[in-house]
């Protein structure tokens, strides 16, 4: 201990001597029986990391700082406050030459109960074990090292040295190779630094998944499995850390997927009338039962142009001598079906092995349950989906070898809950409409298949979405342009829209300015889109047809685009509906109460049915605003409705919607049925009336409201 810690500790004794003499103290027989008690350690850390006392230093990747705990028994304060302890840390190691090197260095006196701390200066030397050790001090008495039993020395290794940059190679998708793979096929990724205290590396995917990897052995290489998801270049970033938690400088791999690779069988279903087999488009051509006929209808909005319908009876089926695909290993089946019904389970395909079935598309209808749609793989099943006869649906069933997983998707989106199954190999025929059981072929199909497809590789997430798209069909657009004879025309020539008293086009040219035309008062309101807009008074006005614009008993968008004057939005105004016989199969209408735009549609065609009401919170912008762009989009497959607001939805706007009615009024733009009659007429100015048959995807609503028509790819 230094002289000048002596002479400080002395000074504070005769400090202490002197309070003694002054106070009221304990008699001296009480202090005799109160001998001093030593202070304590606790609480070792060397940060960043711990006190590592086992077979393993601790590798640190900056200098540390030494910290300690000091404790002291209460019994210890006699004098009416606390005593003050200073810590010695040592530390010590040996040279390459084996030379022992040790330091110490001892803390500013503290209150108990406080944490030292010691940094550690630079000159200690890097990959070497260096231990240490605490003591503690309360001016009269030393606690034992802490490294005395059963304690243990503290020991660490700084590194100053950052790993090696990872080399990163691949055998399905060599570096710089164009073109390598393919889209939803795996290949393994393998990175190795050449530093020899590697513990992990890091990797991510430049706009894909990203995790980390351990070696299996300290400084050996880690593999990682990856399926692109796309074609094109690919980059995969990688760095590699050291047991010290010091990071390599990144390596950037690329490397380039081709496209993906068609389906491994494929029957379209789209042969003549009258045929025996179905075509393979890949694969085996399927011999047909007597239960088939070719030429059945087609879903529209998809490249198909037929199906098969098959009877539901013994001879309703399709077969192959052999399997469609391996199902040993990451496979996937998909087929767009129509059930004739919903009340018993039926297959849509299957696989046949020497016991029964490797796996199985199907409609599962359990008693006292709804029917669900399923994807079963050996013993595991997911169900989900909502099945409904006369009503088209795609499915699609996945295993993953990698993952483990097996998942059912309806319509483009996962359903149910993806279950872990083990791959079952095939053995025997591929069938279509039934499905091998102990006692034969059972549940066959009774309604229509369409396009069934078998892939030896993965089907990602945009080709799920791709293959049950169905593109919606332009059935009229009105841009309010022009007028004639009390109508305004269909944009490609389709039936026009009656106007009725109160409705009238105001256009570009019917416009006139105060500055240039003396007769002209007030300034011109220019039309919301293009060079005209519908002006409806709010009280007879509005425009018709004479029949129904979209069947509402099936998936359909409407867009509008809407501009109401604060100072008239004092009422529910209805914007467009469309009736049945009792009320309005759907109605879009403003109301003020809410501050919101409200889509509302009865449960059924009678008066007082239960209504669905979604809104979008979403206030006029005034009578010299840009309008909003409202649209409607009700998707049967999924049983949703959706409103948009200037192509945006919220929480709030879409709602279940089951098996909706097919009304037979006529469309209404700017007012909606009421008991007597005609209410709730518009006030104020619409545009750009769009209607489809089919349900928009969310990202193009955005095209909905502008002249041309959205691309809709």
């Amino acid at each position: 201990m230094s002289g000048r810690v002596r002479k400080r500790r002395a000074l504070l004794g005769s400090c202490l001597a002197a309070l003694v003499a002054g106070a009221v103290m304990p008699s001296g027989a009480y202090a005799a029986e109160q001998p001093n008690l030593p202070p304590a350690v606790q609480d070792l850390q060397a940060q960043p990391g711990g006190c590592a006392s086992g077979n393993e230093p601790e590798y640190v990747r900056t200098f540390p700082v030494l910290k300690a705990r000091l404790t002291d028994p209460a019994e210890d304060d006699r004098i009416g406050y606390p005593e003050q302890l200073t810590a010695e840390f040592e530390v010590w190691w040996s040279d390459p030459d084996g030379t022992e090197q040790r330091r110490s260095w001892t803390t500013w006196p503290t209150y108990v109960d406080r944490v030292h701390s010691i940094p550690l200066p630079s000159d200690i030397p890097s990959d070497t074990v260096i231990s240490w050790h605490v003591r503690a001090n309360d001016g009269v008495a030393y606690s034992p090292w802490s490294s005395e039993a059963p304690g243990a020395a503290c020991r660490f290794v700084y590194d100053g040295e950052i790993p090696a940059a990872p080399v990163v190679s691949s055998p399905e998708y060599p570096a710089e190779t164009y073109w390598a793979g393919g889209v939803g096929i795996y290949g393994s990724f393998t990175m190795d630094s050449a530093s020899a205290d590697v513990v992990e590396y890091r990797y991510t995917f430049l706009g894909g998944p990203s995790g980390t990897v351990r070696p299996a052995e300290m400084g050996g290489p880690a593999t990682i499995r990856y399926a692109p998801l796309s074609r094109g270049p690919k980059i995969l970033s990688v760095q590699a850390l050291d047991r010290a938690g010091r990071m390599s400088m990144p390596t950037e791999y690329t490397f380039h997927p081709n496209a993906a690779s068609a389906p491994v069988s494929r029957w379209k279903l789209d042969d003549e009338a009258g045929s025996a087999t179905a075509a393979a488009e890949a694969g085996e051509a399927a011999r047909a039962g007597r239960g088939v006929t070719f030429g059945g209808p087609a879903p529209s909005g998809t490249p198909l142009t037929s199906t098969v319908t098959l009877d539901g009876g013994r001879h309703g089926f399709l077969t192959t001598d052999s399997p469609a695909v391996d199902s040993g290993g990451t496979f996937a089946v998909g087929a767009w079906v129509r059930p004739a019904r919903d009340d018993r389970s039926m297959t849509v395909l299957s696989q046949d092995t020497a016991s029964g079935a490797a796996y199985a598309l199907a409609l599962e209808a359990p008693r006292n349950a709804s029917a669900s749609y399923s994807f079963t793989l050996g013993d595991k099943k997911i169900t989900g989906g909502t099945p409904e006869a006369g009503e088209w649906a795609y499915l699609l069933g996945l295993y993953d070898t990698e993952t483990g997983y097996a998942q059912l998707f309806v319509n483009g989106h996962e359903v149910g809950t993806k279950a872990e199954a083990a791959p079952v190999r095939p053995d025997g025929a591929f069938q279509i409409g039934r499905i091998l059981g102990p006692n034969g072929y059972r549940q066959r199909w009774h309604g229509d298949i369409g396009d069934v497809r078998a892939y030896d590789r993965l089907v990602v997430p945009s080709e799920v979405t791709d293959l049950a798209h169905r593109k919606p069909k332009l059935l009229g657009h009105w841009s309010f342009s022009t007028a004639d004879d009390g109508t305004t025309p269909e944009n490609a020539g389709g039936a026009p829209l009656r106007l009725g008293p109160g409705a009238s086009v105001h256009r570009m040219s019917d416009m006139c300015i105060p500055d240039v035309d003396p007769d002209c008062t007030t300034w011109p309101q220019y039309p919301l889109v293009g060079d005209g807009h519908l002006e409806l008074d709010g009280g007879t006005g509005h425009a018709s047809l004479d029949t129904p614009l979209v069947d509402t008993g099936d998936s359909f968008t409407v867009g509008i685009v809407v501009r109401i004057a604060q100072e008239d939005a004092t009422r529910p105004m209805t914007v467009l509906s469309q009736a049945g016989e009792h009320t309005d199969a759907f109605k879009l209408r403003y109301d003020p109460a809410r501050y919101a735009w409200e889509l509302i549609m009865p449960e059924r065609d009678e008066a007082g049915a239960p209504e669905t009401v979604v809104t979008q919170l979403t206030m006029p912008d005034g009578g010299s605003g840009q309008g909003t762009r409202l649209a409607v989009v009700y998707d049967d497959a999924a049983d949703t409705v959706t409103l948009y607001a200037d192509g945006y939805t919220e929480a709030g706007a879409t709602a279940h919607v089951r098996d909706g009615w097919t009304s037979d009024g006529p469309l209404q733009v700017g007012r909606a049925r009421t008991a007597d009659g005609w209410d709730e007429h518009l006030k104020g100015q619409v545009d750009e009336l769009q209607a489809y048959a089919g349900a928009f995807e969310k990202d193009d609503v955005i095209g909905l409201g502008w002249e041309s028509d959205p691309c809709l790819c």
